[in-house]
């Protein structure tokens, strides 16, 4: 079972448009966005930021930031920022399975996965909700998070994680048992995700402005993160550069294509002249 070059560059295609619907829906201007037809969700312009003044009380905190919310904010958040990492293992899928079961071995991988993030966000929104009670500062929790982060970032537990993420389970190719791998292999590649990037993802939930930026930096470094090969667990100063290597080798072969192409005008007198 071997997928085409065609059939990469679809599933590549696919899984960037549909991030890049859920970016639309995290950086829109409007107020809120209204989903289904007659049951109206309200999701504010910053779902994924839990704000209130100070001091505030829980109360005042479930108030202006209702649960609903936060957490449909939190689904655009994964959706918009971990769908391009998951390029690889859905690739990996689709080259193992057989081409009438990869769109639903697929959805059910996919499944597994935003599953885990899903029950991390309850967590990490309860975690948000606990410093802006115990760290009622505008900046403060945000410091906090930031040296929590640059701690995680460099730690062997953190490269652990990032090392399971490479290991991809056996599947199996027919019935109940692929539905079944496929499923475990989006729970075990999510809770690989979620160790090595919960840190980076809590950060600009706690930044007062400036969250959204930092969102599009965060993706990128996860992104590289996802492309490095796996490392001996050890503490390490890695910023996973691999993705800034790779595009701007890409923008080196063009200009030296591009460099190397006679110009057009001597390509028509050379054509001429035979």
């Amino acid at each position: 079972m071997t997928t085409s070059r065609k059939t990469r560059t679809f599933v590549i295609y696919v899984i960037l448009t549909v991030s890049a619907a859920f970016w639309v829906l995290l950086l829109m201007n409007s107020g809120s966005t209204t989903i289904g037809q007659h049951l109206p969700v309200i999701v504010p312009h910053c779902p994924i930021i839990v704000s209130g003044e100070s001091p505030v009380s829980l109360q005042a905190l479930l108030a202006m930031n209702p649960i609903s919310s936060l957490m449909i904010g939190w689904v655009f958040m994964v959706m918009a920022m971990m769908l391009p990492t998951l390029i690889i293992p859905i690739l990996y899928i689709c080259e193992r399975s057989f081409k009438h079961r990869r769109l639903r071995s697929a959805l059910i991988f996919a499944f597994g996965y935003v599953g885990i993030w899903v029950t991390a966000g309850v967590v990490m929104i309860a975690v948000t909700f606990g410093l802006r009670l115990l760290m009622p500062k505008l900046y403060l929790p945000a410091i906090v998070m930031t040296i929590a982060a640059l701690v995680w970032q460099f730690s062997p537990i953190k490269q652990r994680c990032l090392n399971s993420g490479h290991n991809h389970k056996a599947l199996a190719a027919f019935g109940l048992a692929a539905d079944r791998d496929a499923l475990i292999f989006g729970v075990l590649h999510g809770l690989s995700c979620v160790g090595s990037g919960w840190a980076l993802m809590l950060f600009p939930m706690l930044l007062p402005v400036g969250h959204h930026l930092v969102m599009i930096v965060i993706t990128l470094m996860m992104i590289g993160e996802h492309l490095e090969h796996p490392q001996p667990p050890r503490w390490r100063f890695n910023l996973s550069g691999k993705l800034l290597r790779i595009l701007i080798a890409q923008i080196q072969i063009r200009l030296i294509t591009q460099l190397n192409m006679p110009p057009a005008s001597n390509a028509n007198i050379h054509n001429s002249h035979n």
